[in-house]
């Protein structure tokens, strides 16, 4: 034990709160919550303590340092614990399996007319979020549906009601995606009805929603307005279709989400039913990753924790295939999130029981067919690895490569490309795309050197453990894409900085061709290598990824307009210029008069603008 991590046990206070644990390079390990935070974590060293064997204690000799946060409630804790998992993914913690990407539905309600939307990230910006998904497959079919039954605006249009509408609506609202808002076709009251639809829609209350439809739909035939009752009938089938396979009269009236377990090793899967009014509104299935010899119960609680941490919504009832620990703890931190009482119930018998058992044996199916895949990848990627190595004379297989391609059209707008791959999989978080800032024209070699020179720098910039090297630390290979030119032009700018040692190839386009340096003679693999795959794979990655940039900043610099250029214009005074005056053309004829009376928009400023638009 070092003096300083004696100096901190020594020091522990009392209260509840969050400890993270990490090694002499920074690295967290381990995230804990604790009631008491002195008697928890000092039991880590108290070997002749009683109580269960916790994970980190077959480690905790690599622990140098321990930090702590202090919470009034744990909940509050348990809440921080979920997040602070997330952003470390520590090594011996339960974690959701690529948790970061899980996909929610957003809904703008910071905005006078809201938009629905797809989204990974939770901001505290007033919306309102729907999830975790677990896939986008599943956000998608959401979206699709409620854009059926609801049409809502997907434009990035700032709306305001009151403000002067556009002269034109979008496409969108002549084949009737959209209701029009940006024109003024329907007031704001109205579109915030058919949202309040929308979220109880995604809330699984479709059946409250079908009845307030069938309540407008005999108001709208009342006042003889048949063609939106018409309407207004159609999306009450539509909705009704939804539910016909869902209905559940065990559980009617009830707010329930049913927890199936199945595990496997290092692995485990949840099956999560969500039942609302005696229907199934939505299943998914999670997978757990490092397990390692800890219990059940503490993979199930890691779960109950990080799904709910970021749910859009908590149930009153959760039901469980086993008693947690935590499950007092556990309780509180769901009865905060929610507002209201939740229980964690393990049933015993009856429908529940029956219920579980089917969650449990959909959790079984959904690992044993991750873990076929997986190892049947797994078998196949190493030995392309082992087979790549072996063709370059590499002295192990290469587990993480990153590939490098330049995309340009007559060397405008030319961008490059970084594309990392660790153990035969992409690693897309860690893909890093380069404008091109030096080099003018279409210079395929220079390009190559000014992206690596620039990658590399910041990977020798970091300091030994800091989370700058971690984040750009060395591959074992480099390929790049190109023939005898472009590699001896990227060995040159690795020499450049001392990387001497690090090994590169470069992958010809025609004839599939891998050049070393210095060497005449290309490497041909067998067409039918499970290595070729793999090097094709990350070329045609780092071209796709390159592709994309470079036409998104084509697609930029073809969309600029007048008001891009204007002096003293940025987004938001360009929003109330377009406003007001919709067009290039109507801003030409603008006296300084009507410019300075667009909100923002000083009569300084506007003598300005009306000199730029006179040059």
């Amino acid at each position: 034990m070092t003096s300083q991590l004696r100096t901190t046990l020594d020091k522990l206070p009392t209260g509840s709160g969050v400890y993270l644990m990490k090694d002499a390079r920074g690295r967290v390990l381990y995230v804990g919550k604790a009631q008491n935070l002195r008697n928890r974590v000092r039991s880590y060293w108290n070997r002749g303590g009683s109580g269960p064997p916790l994970r980190i204690e077959s480690s905790i000799d690599r622990v140098t340092d321990v930090e702590y946060t202090l919470t009034d409630t744990v909940s509050e804790a348990l809440l921080l614990e979920a997040t602070l998992i997330k952003r470390f993914q520590p090594r011996f913690n339960v974690r959701l399996k690529d948790d970061k990407s899980y996909p929610f539905i957003k809904v703008t309600l910071g905005h006078d007319f809201p938009r629905i939307e797809r989204t990974r990230k939770l901001v505290n910006d007033g919306s309102r979020y729907f999830g975790p998904y677990a896939s986008a497959s599943s956000v998608d079919e959401a979206m699709n549906l409620i854009r059926r039954l609801f049409p809502f605006r997907t434009c990035t249009i700032d709306i305001r009601e009151g403000e002067r509408a556009l002269a034109r609506p979008c496409l969108l609202y002549h084949i009737k995606r959209c209701q029009g808002p940006c024109i003024e076709a329907i007031d704001k009251p109205t579109y915030r009805h058919d949202i309040d639809q929308v979220m109880l829609f995604l809330e699984g209350r479709k059946e409250t929603v079908a009845r307030r439809l069938r309540q407008d739909m005999t108001a709208a035939s009342e006042r003889m307005e048949f063609e939106r009752a018409a309407a207004l009938r159609d999306k009450v089938r539509a909705i009704e279709r939804t539910m016909e396979d869902q209905k559940m009269a065990a559980f009617a009236r009830t707010e329930l989400d049913v927890l199936g377990y199945a595990r496997s090793g290092n692995e485990a899967a949840v099956q999560l039913f969500a039942i609302r009014d005696g229907k199934t509104v939505g299943q998914d299935v999670f997978v757990l990753e490092n397990l390692g010899d800890g219990p059940n119960e503490e993979a199930l609680a890691a779960f109950v924790k990080q799904y709910y941490a970021a749910a859009g919504s908590v149930p009153r009832r959760v039901l469980l295939p086993m008693t947690l620990g935590e499950g007092p703890d556990l309780e509180t931190f769901l009865t905060a999130r929610r507002g209201h009482t939740v229980h964690l119930d393990v049933p015993r018998r009856g429908n529940g029981r029956a219920l579980m058992e089917l969650a449990s044996r959909n959790a079984g199916e959904t690992l044993a067919r991750e873990q076929a895949r997986w190892l049947a990848d797994q078998g196949k990627t190493l030995g392309a690895l082992e087979q790549l190595a072996d063709a370059l004379g590499l002295p192990s297989a290469p587990m993480r490569i990153e590939c490098y391609d330049i995309s340009n059209i007559q060397g405008t707008n030319s961008v490059g490309s970084m594309v990392v791959f660790e153990e035969g999989r992409p690693r897309s978080g860690e893909y890093r795309r380069f404008r091109i800032k030096t080099v003018q024209g279409a210079n395929d070699f220079a390009s190559h050197q000014e992206v690596l020179i620039r990658r590399f720098k910041r990977a020798l910039a970091g300091e030994e453990g800091s989370a700058e090297e971690l984040r750009w630390r060395l591959p074992d290979l480099v390929v790049v894409d190109g023939g005898k030119g472009q590699v001896a032009a990227a060995r040159d700018a690795l020499d450049g900085l001392g990387l001497t040692d690090m090994a590169l190839v470069g992958i010809a386009k025609e004839r599939e061709e891998l050049f070393l340096p210095g060497r005449s003679e290309p490497i041909v693999l067998p067409p039918t290598s499970q290595a070729l795959y793999l090097v094709q794979r990350l070329r045609d990655e780092a071209h796709r990824f390159a592709i994309a940039y470079h036409r998104k900043l084509r697609a930029k610099a073809q969309t600029r307009s007048l008001f891009d250029d204007l002096p003293g214009v940025g987004p938001t005074r360009k929003r109330a210029l377009l406003r007001v005056f919709g067009s290039a053309r109507q801003m030409r004829d603008a006296t300084v008069e009507e410019i300075a009376s667009v909100p923002g928009i000083s009569r300084s400023l506007a003598e300005r603008i009306r000199v730029a638009l006179d040059a």
